[in-house]
C-alpha cells in the first residue's frame, strides 16, 4: 500500500508544482487554497469513480481494453486521441520548461545560450535516456522522485519561518487585480490546477498490483490525492508567503525567474543549491514520467519492433511533435499547461461518467463509488466548467 501511496502521489506532483505558485499568485491565497480543495475533490471522486470501472470489468485490463470493452471502437479512439493530445502537450511544457531552467545553468559559466538551443540539448540529453529502455527509467525516475521529495521538505522548512502569515491570511485577487483581469486569471488558472492533480493514469496499474483489492484501493487514492494537495499548499505558502503575490505575478509566469527570487531568500549556499536542484528535478522526474509513456503507447499503437530500428522510430515519433512547437512557441509553459486539461477533462471526467452509466444500468454489483447520479452530473459539470474556463482564456 505505502509503494501504491507514492505512486500515486509521485505521478501527480511535478513540473505543476511549479506552476501553481505562477498561475495562482494573483488570486490571493485563501481563494487559490479553495481553489485546490475543489479541484482536490473532484480528482478523488473521478479516481474512485474509474476504480469502480475498472473492477467491474476486469483486474489486469489498461485503460484503452477497459474503453474498448464498454464503449466500442468510438470510446477508444476518443481515449488515444485525447491520451495522445495529453501526452504530447504535458512533453512540450516539461521541454520548454527544462530548457528554460537549463539556460540559467550555463549562465554563471560564462555561457549565453539560446533558447533554441537549450531546448535541442535539453531533449537530447534527457529524451535520449528514454530509449534506453523503460525498466532503467523506471528505477532512475524513483530514486530522483525520493531525492524530490527530501528537497521539497528541507526547502521549506527553512522557508517557513520566512512567512508572512498575516499578508497571506489577508491577501485576496482583488488587491492585486481587478475587474475583469482577476476574471480572466481565475478561467486560467482553473485548468493548470486541474493539470496538476492527473494522477489517474496509474490508476489501472495499482489496480492490478493489488489484485483487486477495493478497500485498500480506496485508501491507497484518497491518501495518494492528499498528499499532492498538502505538498501544494505548504508550497503556496512558502513561495506567496514569502515572495508576495504582487511579486510572484509580475514574473509573468518565468520559471527560471521564480526559481532565483527563491534563491534570493536563502540564507546560505546549501539551500540555494537545495531550491535549484528541487526545481530541476520536479521538471525531470514528470518529464521522464510523461515520455516514458507517450514511447510505450506509440510503440504499441505503431507495433514497432524491439529494436534499435523500431525504438529510434519511435523515438522520433514520441519527440519531434512536441519539439517542433516548443522550439517555435517556447514561451507558452503555462498556456500549454492550461491547454493539457482538456484531453485530461476528457479522460478522466467525461468517458469515465459515459462508461460509470452503462455499467451501472447493467446491475454488476460490486464496489461502487457514492454519490449516484447527482454526484456523476456534478462531476460533467465541473468537467464542462474547466474546459469552458480554457478555451476562454484561449480566446
Amino acid at each position: 500500500m505505502l509503494g501504491s501511496i507514492a505512486i500515486v502521489a509521485g505521478t501527480a506532483i511535478g513540473g505543476g508544482m511549479l506552476a501553481l505558485p505562477l498561475a495562482t499568485a494573483s488570486l490571493g491565497t485563501l481563494p487559490a487554497f479553495l481553489l485546490l480543495v475543489v479541484i482536490w475533490g473532484i480528482s478523488i471522486y473521478t479516481s474512485l469513480l474509474m476504480l469502480e470501472i475498472n473492477l467491474r470489468t476486469r483486474v489486469g485490463d489498461n485503460v484503452h481494453a477497459i474503453t474498448g470493452k464498454i464503449l466500442g471502437k468510438v470510446g477508444q479512439l476518443i481515449q488515444g486521441a485525447s491520451f495522445m493530445s495529453l501526452l504530447f502537450a504535458l512533453t512540450m511544457v516539461y521541454l520548454m520548461g527544462g530548457s528554460s531552467l537549463l539556460e540559467t545553468r550555463f549562465e554563471p559559466l560564462g555561457i549565453t545560450m539560446n533558447n533554441q538551443v537549450a531546448v535541442l540539448l535539453f531533449t537530447v540529453i534527457f529524451g535520449g535516456l528514454i530509449a534506453v529502455g523503460v525498466k532503467w527509467i523506471d528505477k532512475v525516475s524513483r530514486v530522483l522522485f525520493t531525492s524530490m521529495v527530501v528537497l521539497l521538505v528541507i526547502v521549506v522548512a527553512f522557508l517557513l519561518p520566512d512567512v508572512d502569515m498575516s499578508a497571506l491570511l489577508t491577501s485576496t485577487g482583488s488587491e492585486l487585480v481587478s475587474g475583469s483581469e482577476l476574471n480572466n486569471l481565475w478561467l486560467a488558472a482553473i485548468p493548470i490546477v486541474f493539470t496538476s492533480f492527473g494522477f489517474h493514469v496509474c490508476i489501472a496499474t495499482i489496480v492490478r498490483y493489488l489484485d483487486g483489492d477495493a478497500v485498500s484501493l480506496r485508501k491507497i487514492l484518497i491518501i495518494g490525492s492528499t498528499i499532492p494537495l498538502v505538498s501544494y499548499m505548504l508550497w503556496l505558502m512558502v513561495t506567496l508567503g514569502t515572495l508576495g503575490g504582487d511579486r510572484v505575478y509580475g514574473f509573468e509566469g518565468s520559471l527560471p525567474v521564480l526559481v532565483m527570487a527563491l534563491q534570493g531568500l536563502a540564507n546560505s549556499e546549501i539551500l540555494k543549491q537545495c531550491i535549484d536542484i528541487f526545481a530541476n528535478l520536479a521538471l525531470i522526474t514528470s518529464f521522464l514520467g510523461v515520455t516514458m509513456s507517450l514511447f510505450d503507447y506509440v510503440a504499441e499503437l505503431t507495433r514497432a519492433r524491439d529494436d534499435i530500428a523500431g525504438r529510434a522510430k519511435t523515438w522520433l515519433i514520441t519527440f519531434i511533435p512536441p519539439l517542433l512547437c516548443a522550439l517555435y512557441y517556447p514561451e507558452g509553459f503555462i498556456q500549454v499547461l492550461g491547454f493539457a486539461a482538456i484531453p485530461l477533462v476528457i479522460m478522466i471526467i467525461f468517458l469515465p461518467i459515459a462508461m460509470a452509466l452503462k455499467q451501472r444500468k447493467q446491475n454488476l454489483g460490486g464496489y461502487q463509488v457514492a454519490g449516484g447520479s447527482a454526484a456523476l452530473g456534478v462531476a460533467g459539470v465541473l468537467g464542462a466548467v474547466i474546459i469552458t474556463a480554457q478555451l476562454l482564456v484561449a480566446l
